[in-house]
């Protein structure tokens, strides 16, 4: 509906203003906060212009949040002084749980986050924390009712050919009903809480207040905190506009909607408002439900692998993720899909973010300390002028612990922790952006852990990165590859053998994708550093193969005339590195999705026309002339046992003698 245009300076001002009833109160802060029913924002100093001017209603929320906690407290206390703990257990999780729902939103999303983490809460506590996902009490249908009649400008039965006489679920913003369109499409109709704006409004004042004076008066937060919470904000007040609801459905079907396992339910838009939300039913059970997934004779830690590769790609690969991933927004459908419901919670992650981000978990896998602590400056964790020596050690005591002895034994959870403990040493701060990707990876987590008690998100996400090192044309990732692969000693194949083990078993690797990057790369300008120290790689394996091929024929000729032969020497015994890996890098090629040997034909043909091509080859011909020189003289000039060889060589044989 239309509403007349105010200015927010008259409204506050005003002396009507203050004697509005709560209702028009709520009103009138809409009009105060937002433009348009198309276009909310979230605008920190209209809200404290408005709050500031009432400072006996922040007090007295103020009073009401430390009421709740400090008498949930004292009475966990008594329990404890009584020795009634355990027996109260799922007494005071009932009274935790309706303590946050009467706080509100904010607070209700606080419990869900909790909900998802049995590492972290008592399963007592998690059973009714669940609650907090879809089973909130609802209000009234005569006002959700209006609410849709005022949205889309008819009434609900001249809309719906069905509509449920109870919502199905209530949550912490709407509740929602299930119904059926006159063209007989099963929907579900979201429809948003009444007195949302005053009480989220006002506890976002409270705690962007009490943001701003942890950060200018306690010297151990270093964090920025206000710009945090208004991300957070921003988040939530993109969440209580379902026009924008809609819209991230839609971005989200088309950036993610090709992975074959994911559903994103439709949007009805003539029948969308600011206020109402109709969408495709979606048929499904709750990832924590196991049993009854599994029931359905679905793999539900295949579905929650799904979720961490598609959690991936939002974060990695597109920038726009979803950032409250409970378990009331996933469903896993009876055909083995996952499904997304929710997207009111989205945010997104900028370029060099997200590729600081692959470079930061390779770092972190290949424990390269010094790269990673230039990471968080890169993350903006660090400021560009931070002395990151001493920090260095820092890293390789935390993560060296968390990592353990394999990729596989990453923990998500375990990592952030210690990092969290020593960002208190040094000026580390935590960027807006990175709170709400811990709390999406840490909510997630927790689900797997839930199914899955080793699951471990950093290992499953290793085949994805893996898969995007070694195919992503990007600046900064073929530098990291670089990185990865080259060091002061040469080529380190081993890492280039893992990443290829790792790829293999990621969705969308392709043989030739792979095989096109790599030689474009190889033969660019970016590339040049490579092909010298391939050439290097060449050498050394041309020198092996032909030192044991002249042994072994040397040998083989002095058995036959009757001399001795020498012990092979151990160098010579075994394939030399190079060789052993590219024989194991030969073996992974012919388990790739899409290998083809007629394709290698093509491919050398290709290569061998280039003139790098030519130039690696004068550059492989010199160097192994050289390296065959250099040996000789060794051998010729200063290798004493060959001088003796010879000298007994020249002199007359001695007559055998016998023995009579």
């Amino acid at each position: 509906m239309p509403q007349e245009t105010i200015s927010p300076v008259s409204l506050l001002t005003t002396a009507e203003t203050e004697k509005l009833n709560p209702q028009r109160r709520q009103e009138n802060l809409e009009v105060i906060c937002f433009e348009s029913d198309e276009d909310w924002r979230y605008n920190p100093n209209t809200i404290n212009s408005y709050y500031r001017r009432r400072p006996l209603q922040v007090f007295g929320r103020l009073l009401e949040i430390i009421f709740y906690f400090v008498s949930f407290a004292f009475s966990l206390w008594w329990d404890k002084v009584r020795g009634k703990s355990i027996a109260n257990e799922r007494l005071q999780a009932i009274r935790l749980r309706e303590i946050l729902t009467k706080l509100g939103p904010a607070y209700i999303k606080v419990g869900q986050a909790l909900s998802t983490r049995p590492d972290l809460v008592p399963p007592t506590y998690l059973d009714e924390l669940s609650k907090l996902q879809d089973q909130l009490p609802s209000f009234p249908n005569e006002v959700a009712f209006r609410f849709i009649e005022e949205e889309l400008g008819q009434r609900p039965e001249e809309i719906y050919a069905e509509l449920s006489a109870q919502p199905i679920a209530a949550a912490s913003l709407g509740q929602v009903y299930k119904g059926r369109l006159k063209t007989g499409e099963e929907v579900a109709v979201k429809v948003q809480r009444p007195d949302l704006i005053g009480r989220i409004t006002l506890d976002i004042f409270i705690m962007r207040s009490l943001a701003s004076w942890a950060q200018n008066n306690i010297k151990r937060v270093r964090s920025d905190l206000v710009a945090i919470t208004d991300e957070l904000a921003s988040r939530i007040f993109e969440e209580i506009n379902y026009i924008q609801e809609g819209r991230n459905a839609e971005k989200f079907k088309q950036l993610y909607g090709y992975i074959e396992e994911i559903y994103v339910p439709k949007i009805y838009w003539e029948y969308t408002g600011r206020r109402v939300l109709t969408m495709e039913w979606v048929t499904g059970t709750k990832l924590t439900n196991i049993q009854e997934i599994e029931a359905q004779n679905i793999d539900a830690a295949h579905i929650v692998e799904i979720g961490v590769e598609c959690s991936l790609r939002q974060l990695l690969e597109h920038g726009f993720f979803h950032a409250d991933p409970h378990p009331g927004n996933l469903l896993a459908t009876p055909d083995g899909k996952l499904a997304y419901l929710d997207f009111g919670m989205m945010s997104r992650i900028e370029p060099y973010q997200r590729y600081g981000l692959i470079e930061a978990v390779v770092h972190l896998v290949n424990r390269d300390f010094e790269a990673l602590a230039q990471d968080y400056i890169k993350l903006d964790f660090l400021s560009p002028d931070t002395d990151v020596r001493p920090i260095i050690p820092a890293l390789a005591n935390v993560f060296g612990n968390a990592l353990g002895a394999s990729v596989a034994e990453l923990n998500f959870k375990s990592i952030t922790d210690q990092m969290s403990a020593m960002m208190y040493e040094f000026p580390f701060r935590v960027p807006a952006y990175y709170a709400l990707i811990i709390r999406s990876m840490v909510t997630l987590e927790g689900i797997a852990i839930g199914i899955e008690p080793d699951f471990k998100v950093l290992s499953k996400a290793y085949p994805y990165v893996a898969k995007r090192l070694l195919s992503d044309p990007a600046p900064e990732l073929r530098a990291s590859l670089k990185d990865l692969l080259f060091k002061e000693e040469g080529f380190r194949w081993h890492r280039l053998e893992n990443l290829m083990r790792n790829a293999v078993n990621s969705r969308d690797y392709n043989f030739d994708n792979v095989v096109d990057q790599a030689v474009d790369f190889l033969f660019s300008e970016r590339g040049t550093f490579i092909r010298d120290r391939l050439a290097d790689e060449i050498v050394n394996a041309l020198d092996s193969f032909g030192r044991r091929s002249w042994f072994n024929f040397s040998s083989s000729f002095r058995q036959q005339i009757g001399l001795a032969v020498h012990e092979t020497p151990l160098e010579l015994k075994e394939d030399s590195y190079t060789v052993k890996h590219l024989k194991n890098i030969i073996g992974i090629l012919q388990k790739t999705p899409g290998f083809d040997p007629t394709r290698l034909i093509s491919l050398i043909a290709k290569i061998i026309n280039k003139p790098a091509t030519q130039e690696i080859g004068q550059k492989v011909a010199e160097r192994l002339a050289n390296k065959i020189a250099a040996r000789l003289i060794r051998t010729l000039l200063v290798d004493e046992n060959y001088s003796e060889y010879v000298s007994s060589k020249s002199q007359p044989a001695l007559p055998a003698t016998t023995t009579r």
